[in-house]
């Protein structure tokens, strides 16, 4: 119940926060929107007009999924830098329940808020491109949750290195233009992609909401390297955070800024 109730904490604290800061949540929510009207007068000027339906629709997919990875990740680093310039980074580490696990609450927390903004950005796309995908949720939120947890894993990548570091915000920022890469190719094109975190599920949600694929599209192998990917950066992730976590304890970083 611990989790749940720290989760529950977090997600309010996070509303709240966007709430109070409503211009800034509206001008993310349009810079993003912009930047898709942009694509899309481009695909439909200079783009080939045979493929410009399929071209938009894989840019709306393509778009939410970078708003997507690119808003969670960033976030974790930032909620770390916020905390050690506030002062308030040592107060979590006073917690009994250990600060992976409220940085575990924070991220599920600002995820559900996001999904929110998410599926208002992908109605506002499909409304002004007048192209409707595929959404299939029996299909689409059980590979976005498998997929969400190498997205987890890579978040606590990011966390661990601001830790020790405190000041990320440059290395986020190059973070955006690897996400596009990664949001954006499909599997098809570079099949290496495969063993990068995230970029399978993406590639499934994509067949999904674009081909109209169902489960018998997929094979056991499709799913199981998807549920090993995750896994795999999950762990990855955890261990990489706790090894950051103790290196910053033992050389006294917590509460430097």
């Amino acid at each position: 119940m611990s989790l749940v109730h720290l989760i529950s904490a977090n997600t309010r604290m996070e509303f709240i926060e966007l709430k109070r800061y409503l211009p800034n949540t509206i001008a993310m929510f349009l810079t993003f929107y912009i930047i898709f009207l942009a694509m899309f007068f481009g695909i439909n000027v200079i783009g080939d007009p045979q493929h410009a339906e399929t071209n938009i629709q894989y840019g709306i997919v393509n778009m939410v999924f970078w708003f997507l990875t690119m808003m969670t990740l960033s976030n974790i680093g930032f909620t770390i830098t916020l905390e050690a310039t506030r002062g308030t980074l040592e107060q979590l580490y006073m917690s009994p329940y250990g600060v992976w696990r409220i940085l575990l609450a924070r991220f599920i927390g600002y995820l559900m808020i996001n999904s929110v903004i998410v599926v208002l950005l992908l109605a506002a796309t499909m409304l002004t491109a007048n192209q409707w995908l595929n959404l299939q949720p029996h299909i689409v939120i059980p590979l976005l949750f498998l997929t969400i947890i190498g997205i987890i894993g890579i978040g606590f990548m990011i966390a661990g290195m601001t830790v020790i570091f405190k000041q990320m915000s440059a290395f986020l920022q190059i973070l955006q233009f690897i996400l596009m890469g990664l949001a954006f190719v499909p599997l098809s094109i570079a099949p290496f992609l495969v063993l990068a975190p995230f970029v399978k599920g993406f590639d499934m949600v994509r067949e999904v909401m674009i081909h109209g694929f169902t489960w018998s599209h997929f094979t056991a192998a499709d799913l199981s390297i998807l549920i090993v990917n995750s896994l795999v950066y999950l762990i990855i992730g955890v261990l990489v955070y706790l090894k950051c976590e103790k290196v910053a304890m033992t050389k006294g970083l917590i509460g430097n800024y």
